[in-house]
């Protein structure tokens, strides 16, 4: 592993199916992505960005090859192993923001910092720092429901960032929202870069315009990964 790389992915393959349903999906994706660094990933729907990023993030296990996060073997960790490794290393933003309906917004990332072990009062002021920063002050006692899709988005980036993560793995995160909000989201984005410059960022994004944004851009077609041309 590179000491200056965060994530080291090599000759990594993945399929889904058996037999004559086989769909390979990942043919040998050989990438690394420095530290401190935003990368983004383009590529066509179902080219398997999002599957790449659940095997990243240790939530999917790939049929060979490897992947290190911060130099830990990831294909190599136990199922409770991994999300111990990624509730204290990995901060994920999803496109639908899988907030918890039945919690408020406060409750839903303070949720996040008790499972990495965080004490139930520090897990709270932190939860309330992170949303106040990212702009939800006058949220925290809502639940998701009650938000936009913009403040719903701005939460789970405050969600990915409790526990003070090395490396944010985004996928499409301005994906469902009007251009004002996810323009919200992005300078959110620039902001935890430079409030933590050694941070690493992934996102997947078919936006070109987002991708320009970035430090470098790699494009995943037939299953492999490359620059951008």
């Amino acid at each position: 592993m590179n000491d200056l790389s965060a994530i080291e992915i090599r000759d990594l393959r993945h399929a889904y199916g058996t037999g004559g349903r086989r769909l390979e999906i990942l043919r040998g994706v050989n990438c690394s992505i420095p530290r401190g660094k935003w990368f983004c990933i383009l590529g066509a729907s179902g080219c398997g960005k999002t599957t790449l990023l659940n095997l990243i993030g240790g939530l999917e296990r790939p049929e060979s090859g490897s992947i290190t996060v911060g130099g830990v073997d990831v294909c190599a960790l136990s199922r409770r192993g991994a999300a111990h490794f990624r509730s204290k290393n990995i901060g994920f933003v999803f496109q639908s923001y899988h907030l918890l309906p039945e919690l408020d917004i406060l409750e839903n990332v303070a949720l996040a910092a008790r499972l990495a072990g965080l004490g139930k009062r520090r897990a709270v002021e932190r939860s309330r720092e992170l949303l106040l920063q990212v702009g939800l002050a006058e949220r925290l006692t809502h639940r998701p429901t009650e938000l936009s899709g913009g403040e719903q988005q701005r939460a789970a980036i405050a969600r990915a960032l409790v526990n003070d993560p090395p490396v944010i793995l985004a996928d499409e995160p301005t994906g469902n929202l009007d251009a004002a909000s996810g323009n919200e989201v992005l300078e959110l984005f620039g902001r935890i870069r430079m409030e933590r410059p050694e941070r690493t960022i992934l996102m997947i994004t078919h936006n070109r315009d987002i991708a320009r944004l970035a430090d470098g851009v790699l494009v995943l077609e037939n299953g492999l990964l490359t620059p951008l041309a």
